[in-house]
């Protein structure tokens, strides 16, 4: 009985993994090609931001990064702000965005110059449905940066983004996808 029960188990997790309910980090996640989830969401400016406010008008990037007023997301936002005069003549939309309070990223973004709008999503909502924080909501974003056509579809993900050039990345990218709009 002592095999047959073990054999059982055996069994029992080869399904399971061949089922993919073992899920790996990858299950759920977005991919290249994949609907970008809508988002709605407070800028540093003030103002609400949605990605159905661009369909059919403009591509989108939206940059997440960690955590207001530290280092590497200094260095990136910073690069976003000095790299305007590349990035508008695009006629992209592009944001950075973290999971902190509205009032934090507006005190960051006066503290920093930038002239673009900084996306807070507090609850994580948004984070979560972009795959930068865990299901659960613990811990803050991944620094990835999402490609959006405009069409509201993924069309890059980056996830290995090199803060203190951030913008300029983004320009040669959006340039290189062909989905820039200037």
């Amino acid at each position: 009985m002592n095999k047959a029960f073990w054999r059982g188990v055996a069994l029992l997790g080869l399904g399971v993994a061949l089922s993919g309910g073992a899920a790996g980090a990858a299950e759920g996640e977005l991919k290249v090609g994949d609907k970008a989830p809508d988002f709605s969401l407070k800028g540093s400016d003030g103002k609400t931001y949605s990605l159905a406010d661009f369909k059919g008008k403009k591509a989108v990037v939206l940059a997440w990064f960690p955590k207001h007023h530290t280092p590497g997301c200094t260095a990136e936002c910073k690069s976003f702000g000095a790299s305007g005069q590349v990035l508008k003549p695009l006629n992209v939309a592009y944001f950075t965005a973290s999971v902190d309070k509205p009032e934090e990223n507006k005190s960051f973004a006066e503290d920093l110059g930038v002239n673009y709008p900084i996306l807070s999503d507090p609850d994580k909502t948004t984070a979560k449905a972009y795959g930068v924080v865990p299901p659960d909501g613990t811990g803050n974003a991944k620094r990835w940066t999402f490609y959006i056509d405009k069409e509201g579809v993924i069309r890059h993900i980056d996830k290995q983004v090199n803060t203190k050039q951030a913008g300029e990345d983004v320009a040669a990218k959006l340039k290189e996808l062909g989905i820039a709009g200037g």
